[in-house]
């Protein structure tokens, strides 16, 4: 069965970002899986997570995977800034803050114009991706059926703001960096570094005491694990768009804007969806607590820590099947049957 129904670049035109600033041009790249049904009601939204691309999403899309086609039509779109879609890397002009909300806004223009949907079966999102699905379920409560948020929040916390902090400042610290995020040429050596602190990060320690990057992941050694699975591939990305992607996570809140005024309880509450939280219990950054503390406010919500040392990663466990099986039978319930 081929999966890969369609690829394409959705056109936004000109598109004014919440924070002051235009988009030029501005597109949505978009993979879909499956078939829209006549009734247009059983569309499931997927967007990236945290320098993403469309490649690295479809691991979990199958008959047999966390999202199943032949049953869903499922989307994967692109945010701003991840090498696809419009970026700050590639578009002149480029905003000095693109939102979460800003990614929803347009992903929102997507899925109404380009499907001609009024109501999404669901969002489902893993880290960035997770606060994409928050902010949809926020921003658009009559719209969203249902919310799965894997390793994400409504919120960034302030350590996982301590974490970011230090991502931007490797990346300004950088020769190459000319000011606000954009650079003369690709900073390598800031990218390796870059790189480094992420798989601190990224997995928990128990992953590492335990050596799972030898016995799950195949790796001969810790310095051969961190250079090809963390240093190397973050020195692929563009570092003005990793810069811009960080600074939106570090911003993010489904708080944030006219609607709630800042405040985080009224945004929760005024969520109508039937929210998953499905955090790591060791992950880093986004702590089972801060979702503990959101789902007090949630109309209908269920949290559910997936177990295990996997850490942030646990949330994308393209090589770990037991996580995978946890996710599943998560989404599995809150689904229809």
């Amino acid at each position: 069965m081929n999966l890969e129904n369609e690829t394409g670049s959705f056109a936004l035109g000109d598109f004014a970002v919440e924070k002051g600033g235009v988009i030029r041009e501005a597109r949505l790249a978009w993979q879909r899986f499956g078939t829209l049904n006549d009734k247009r009601d059983n569309l499931i939204l997927y967007p990236s997570s945290y320098s993403a691309r469309l490649a690295d999403m479809s691991w979990l899309i199958g008959p047999e995977g966390i999202l199943d086609p032949t049953r869903w039509c499922i989307v994967a779109v692109g945010m701003f800034s991840n090498g696809e879609s419009s970026g700050a890397a590639e578009t002149p002009d480029y905003p000095g803050l693109v939102t979460v909300a800003d990614n929803v806004r347009a992903q929102h223009r997507l899925v109404t114009e380009m499907y001609g949907v009024d109501k999404l079966a669901a969002v489902y999102g893993f880290s960035m991706g997770g606060m994409q699905a928050y902010h949809w379920a926020a921003l658009y409560p009559e719209m969203v059926a249902r919310a799965f948020v894997v390793c994400g929040s409504a919120r960034t916390a302030d350590h996982n703001k301590v974490f970011l902090s230090g991502l931007l400042r490797t990346l300004e610290a950088a020769p190459e960096h000319t000011g606000n995020g954009r650079f003369s040429s690709e900073p390598l050596l800031a990218l390796k570094a870059f790189g480094h602190i992420y798989a601190g990060w990224g997995l928990s320690q128990d992953f590492y005491r335990a050596g799972l990057y030898k016995s799950a992941l195949g790796a001969p050694d810790l310095e051969t694990f961190v250079r090809i699975n963390w240093a190397e591939r973050f020195s692929q990305c563009r570092a003005a768009n990793l810069y811009a992607q960080a600074l939106a996570w570090f911003h993010g809140d489904i708080s944030d804007n006219t609607l709630y005024n800042g405040d985080l309880t009224q945004a929760l509450q005024s969520i109508k969806a039937q929210m998953l939280l499905m955090p790591s219990e060791t992950d880093l950054y986004f702590r089972v607590a801060d979702n503990a503390a959101e789902l007090l406010h949630l109309a209908t919500g269920t949290l559910r820590p997936i177990p295990g040392v996997w850490g942030h990663r646990a949330g994308n466990p393209s090589a770990n099947p037991a996580d995978a099986a946890f996710l599943k039978a998560g989404v599995a319930n809150l689904l229809p049957g």
